[in-house]
């Protein structure tokens, strides 16, 4: 889902080029998710986001209808980060096992990072209660499963029904969207072993 970005006639001026105003929307987005991770959802303010950013809440809702909108937008770069990524992948020969084995470095990177951990971890548990969210996540989940497929149809066998693999493709999300618990309940993990047994279990899953 899109986020809807609202600019004032000021913005649109020759005194306020694009690069500006994304410059702006940036620092707004950046320091909403601080204030997520910091103070939760709901008692993150949108004062105390402006605050953050060096910016009037005037100018946040120039931006940003409300907070749904804001985590909107950073779903939406999440997403055009792994369409990017899948794009790539997709222009490189190989099976697809061999090409998401690649990418476990920058995997484990990201998904174990404290900071991106906790701003996930938050926003999952308001989709459980904000059914705004819960429908902006549903749209964005649905997105990354189709990338996921379209590279995993590389390596099915024509013995798998339909049914077995869209489960093989889950059974990948889920392996790796468990890191960010793994970020959160087991900091100091071995990566080496860990991006090991990853491997190991992605090519069983292409089997």
């Amino acid at each position: 889902m899109a986020a809807t970005l609202i600019l004032d006639q000021a913005d649109c001026g020759r005194d306020a080029p694009f690069s500006r105003r994304m410059s702006r929307r940036q620092q707004i987005l950046d320091a909403a998710g601080r204030c997520f991770r910091q103070s939760g959802f709901h008692a993150a303010s949108m004062a105390s986001i402006a605050a953050l950013a060096g910016q009037s809440v005037g100018q946040i809702y120039r931006y940003f209808a409300n907070k749904e909108a804001i985590i909107a937008a950073i779903v939406d770069q999440h997403l055009a980060e792994l369409r990017e990524t899948f794009d790539q992948l997709q222009g490189r020969p190989g099976s697809a096992a061999d090409l998401i084995i690649d990418q476990i470095p920058q995997m484990l990177a990201e998904r174990l990072d404290p900071s991106r951990a906790a701003l996930v971890l938050e926003v999952a548990a308001e989709a459980a209660r904000n059914p705004k969210i819960a429908a902006i996540l549903q749209a964005a989940d649905a997105q990354e499963r189709g990338l996921c497929r379209a590279i995993l149809v590389r390596d099915r066998k024509p013995t798998w029904s339909d049914a077995e693999f869209e489960a093989r493709c889950d059974l990948l999300r889920i392996l790796v969207d468990g890191l960010t618990f793994r970020a959160v309940n087991q900091p100091n993990l071995d990566r080496i072993a860990l991006a090991s047994s990853i491997r190991t279990a992605i090519h069983n899953l292409a089997l």
